[in-house]
């Protein structure tokens, strides 16, 4: 796909959440992404397509600050975090739901929850019960299975339970890597709708990494593709969606 930018709007320094500039990251010796710069504004749903070896989950273990930036700038809420710890980034608020679900397969559902309240900004007892029904109530087969050890459930369930354990951590923004990966198509929509619900109820910030183009740009507001470790078209899901470009090259067209 040939680079190109389609129009964007406006922000305002108060609804910006989160600001990447000039962001280089490799492995090793290896540069992976190049001059990435990218935002996520409060409230929104902002999609990250690209094919496969992208770039697109070295993008977002970067911003958790579990791979240091190699240059560039990262602001989360005003404040640097480009070289941050990656504890330091979840206590104020940027949560990381990792590709493949990174559950303790060992321990129960509801101890792989809890542990996502381990950084977070508000910890007491109290807090974690209401957090905990509020997860159950968008995930309600989390409920039913809350005393099983997490890895003898199904993907979709462990699905539940990865961005369960992110919501404990009251994140202000949600890094989703490839939430479809490996689900059946009916997993998939009761995964997305209950995180409708909640983004709309609580102006969660969300960046949704994604293999499937047309789930991702459905679901968000704008969106960026990445190519080869660099952003090469920006604009809204809905622009993105209709270029002739995207759908070229993503969606067989």
């Amino acid at each position: 796909m040939s680079a190109g930018v389609t129009g964007s709007t406006s922000t305002t320094e108060s609804d910006l959440l989160l600001y990447v500039a000039h962001l280089d990251v490799g492995y090793g010796d290896t540069q992976v992404l190049w001059d990435v710069g990218m935002e996520v504004r409060r409230g929104e749903v902002v999609a990250m397509v690209g094919a496969n070896g992208a770039g697109k989950s070295t993008l977002l273990t970067a911003l958790s600050g579990l791979l240091p930036a190699w240059g560039g700038q990262v602001t989360f809420e005003g404040q640097d975090i480009a070289r941050a710890r990656a504890e330091h980034i979840a206590a104020l608020g940027l949560i990381h739901v990792p590709q493949g679900r990174r559950l303790f397969a060992g321990l129960t559902v509801e101890d792989n929850l809890r542990l996502g309240a381990y950084t977070r900004r508000a910890g007491t007892e109290r807090g974690i019960h209401e957090d905990l029904d509020r997860v159950y109530a968008l995930f309600p087969k989390l409920r039913e299975r809350r005393k099983q050890v997490a890895g003898l459930m199904s993907g979709g369930e462990q699905q539940m339970c990865a961005i369960g354990r992110g919501l404990m951590g009251r994140p202000a923004l949600l890094l989703i890597d490839e939430l479809s990966l490996g689900l059946a198509p009916i997993v998939v929509d009761d995964i997305l709708a209950a995180l409708d619900t909640i983004q709309k109820r609580e102006q969660l910030s969300v960046l949704l990494v994604e293999q499937d183009v047309q789930i991702a740009l459905e679901r968000a507001h704008r969106g960026y593709v990445i190519e080869n470790g660099r952003i090469v078209i920006q604009g809204s899901a809905n622009e993105l969606l209709h270029s002739p470009a995207v759908r070229a090259a993503y969606l067989g067209e």
